[in-house]
């Protein structure tokens, strides 16, 4: 397979030979251009607006890697929660920075694992785009830059919010806003409108390469043949994508640039990175459960060994009948087996499943769990010995794929490792989110969501009141009724009501770039009942 000329750049980057090279040096000649139509128009070490590398920078990605992590919205995700708070539960629980910072280190180790492997996976890579440990780092970095206060939670109710009260049909997603805070919110010296990226970073954070909208007519494909993602409710639009209607122009730019990558695929960088997220998310979570004695033997291993002794007669019972007993052990982890055989047939297998769970049985049951976390070196040193192992093992555990199935990705994890994921993310879900305590928690978090949506949102629609609202959500009205209304003068039906619109998605912009803390101080404030009125009016 021929490369195009940014393809070789960018591929022969991933090697350092060429991370001296100036953006103007990656731009194919128009002689190159006229030869093939799959010649991008721009290398994709090229920027919207044109820059030259200031001296001692050795690539123009490294300078997207170091605003990134310069941005205040990188730093806001010291305060929001990765999956529990961390109120209450001690300083070692994982925010959304350090799951980002681990992220990182996990993505570049299999960035650099690939390109030392070489061979015909490495060729397979170079083929497709290539990938630079410096994307993958910076993709790593960015990619829940978007995630509003208070985790998951937040982000569904957001998306409800957004959708049923201010009338966005395109909602709130977390992938979508990382894009947005990339090439629009955010700012830097040579662009007041987005960090000015480079087009190999702004693909490698898109892990939902589509618009939420892309697939709301497709009412007829099977879900386990649709790609990872787009869920179920399609009349609705894709339940997972990466772009609002605002910046989905520039979504489909982005991707034209890697004419070999598949229409619904992430480039190699991006899947790297979507591999680390999940490979650390994994793992790392199911540190703070242990250190928090949310995790305990007795409930896990009751759980693991239910569905071992009983393999055979849970798989005989009907659907109806195991829902009505998933309080018994074993049950639950049952009918996770039979979702991903159902959702993902083309890479489960009862046999490797069923090997999985004897694996997390040794390691995290019969290991970690089987003594509890005092808080003492001993119990440090079996947490990082934990982590070190299964880390290890599943990075290490990374296949490479010219043409892979639509629900996965050209870099993936191979099918033991790929099973082992999928049994410690159950052990997260069944015995944390699932827990009733945070649940009822989440519930008021939610109201605090609602109320600052409600709040905003009629501050801004009162004549009298509204030019004293917070001097950055006005900027934020003016710039985001602008964009929808430069969709209408484009001809775009996405146009719709801008001054409704552009509202709606600041008020929604705004409230998704708090802390934890600001979302709550500003709940306070909103609703009347701060008695630190000076104090928590400054983070406005």
């Amino acid at each position: 397979m021929s490369l195009a000329p940014s393809d070789v750049c960018h591929a022969l980057t991933a090697h350092g030979e060429l991370g001296w090279m100036r953006n103007s040096d990656l731009t194919p000649s128009p002689t190159d251009s006229a030869d093939s139509a799959d010649v991008p128009s721009i290398g994709v070490a090229e920027r919207l607006i044109a820059e030259q590398l200031r001296d001692g920078v050795d690539s123009a990605f490294r300078v997207d890697l170091e605003r990134i992590r310069f941005s205040p919205y990188f730093s806001r995700l010291s305060a929001v929660t990765q999956v529990i708070p961390q109120a209450g539960s001690g300083t070692v629980i994982h925010n959304r920075l350090t799951h980002s910072l681990k992220v990182t280190a996990v993505a570049r180790s299999i960035s650099v694992s690939l390109r030392n492997r070489g061979g015909d996976a490495w060729n397979t890579i170079t083929e497709l785009g290539g990938c630079d440990h410096i994307v993958v780092q910076a993709a790593a970095s960015a990619h829940d830059l978007g995630h509003p206060p208070f985790g998951h939670l937040g982000e569904q109710v957001l998306d409800r919010l957004a959708r049923e009260r201010l009338g966005l049909t395109d909602g709130f997603e977390g992938n979508a806003q990382t894009f947005r805070i990339l090439t629009d919110l955010d700012n830097c010296d040579a662009s007041q409108r987005g960090l000015n990226l480079t087009v190999a970073v702004r693909a490698a954070v898109l892990k939902y390469p589509w618009a939420r909208g892309d697939w709301s007519h497709d009412g007829t494909t099977p879900p386990n043949q649709l790609p990872r993602g787009v869920g179920i409710d399609r009349e609705a639009g894709a339940a997972k994508f990466s772009a609002y209607v605002l910046d989905a122009d520039e979504l489909a730019e982005v991707k034209s640039r890697y004419p070999r990558i598949g229409e619904h695929q992430q480039t190699v960088e991006c899947s790297v990175m979507d591999v680390a997220d999940d490979i650390a998310y994994s793992v790392h979570d199911l540190d703070d459960f242990y250190r928090a004695g949310v995790l305990q033997y007795p409930t896990v291993a009751a759980e693991l060994d239910g569905w071992l002794d009983n393999q055979t007669v849970l798989s005989q019972l009907d659907d109806a009948t195991l829902e009505a007993t998933l309080r018994t052990p074993g049950n639950s982890l049952e009918r996770a087996w039979r979702h991903i055989a159902k959702k993902d047939a083309w890479i489960a297998d009862e046999g490797e499943f069923r090997d999985a769970v004897l694996r997390v049985k040794e390691g995290l049951v019969e290991g970690l769990l089987s003594i509890p976390f005092d808080g003492g070196i001993d119990a440090e040193r079996r947490v990082a010995a934990f982590t070190r192992h299964w880390i290890d093992r599943l990075k290490g555990a990374i296949a490479v794929e010219a043409n892979p199935n639509v629900r996965s990705g050209h870099v993936r994890l191979a099918r033991d490792a790929w099973h082992d994921v999928v049994v410690l993310k159950f052990v997260h879900t069944r015995f944390v989110l699932d827990r009733a305590d945070l649940t009822i928690y989440q519930r008021g978090q939610a109201r605090v969501l609602e109320s600052l949506v409600e709040g905003f949102h009629a501050w801004l629609a009162d004549p009298i009141d509204a030019p004293r609202a917070p001097r950055r959500l006005l900027d934020s009205v003016e710039a985001t009724i602008e964009s929808y209304a430069e969709l209408s003068r484009t001809g775009s039906t996405r146009g719709g009501d801008t001054v409704r619109l552009g509202r709606a998605r600041a008020v929604i912009d705004y409230i998704a770039s708090f802390t934890d803390a600001q979302a709550m101080s500003a709940a306070a404030l909103i609703g009347g009942t701060s008695d630190r009125l000076w104090d928590d009016g400054r983070s406005l």
